[in-house]
């Protein structure tokens, strides 16, 4: 089993930048894919990035496309999203998740595909 805990989220001004960590723990061998998905009030689980594992591979939302940019520390076993130029629309909980599927991450969209997921934390943009 993965275990994963993000850092990094907090209130910033629409415009400004945030970055989110993800350390993971535990079983990490078994890691494919890592990524994040987001959740904002009343609104479905929203795809926003994910990145291969042993490679370079990255595939973004197209919401998030050209803003975010998602990168990997392996000797750290941490996950890393770099989020620019914010929208008061990017405002949700942020969770990092972690995929043991042989997979590409363009194929890995869905909050099904990803079996370990972290707490959760808050980002919120005001305009």
């Amino acid at each position: 089993q993965v275990q994963l805990v993000e850092s990094g989220g907090g209130l910033v001004q629409a415009g400004n930048s945030l970055r989110l960590s993800c350390a993971a723990s535990g079983r990490t061998l078994s890691i494919y894919a890592m990524g994040w998905f987001r959740q904002a009030p009343g609104k479905e689980r929203e795809f926003v990035a994910t990145i291969s594992w042993r490679g370079s591979t990255t595939y973004y939302g197209d919401s998030v496309k050209g803003r975010f940019t998602i990168s990997r520390d392996n000797a750290k076993n941490t996950v890393y999203l770099q989020m620019n130029s914010l929208k008061p629309e990017d405002t949700a909980v942020y969770y990092c998740v972690a995929s043991s599927k042989n997979m590409p991450p363009g194929n890995l969209r869905s909050p099904v595909d990803f079996a370990s997921w972290g707490q959760g934390t808050q980002v919120t943009v005001s305009s």
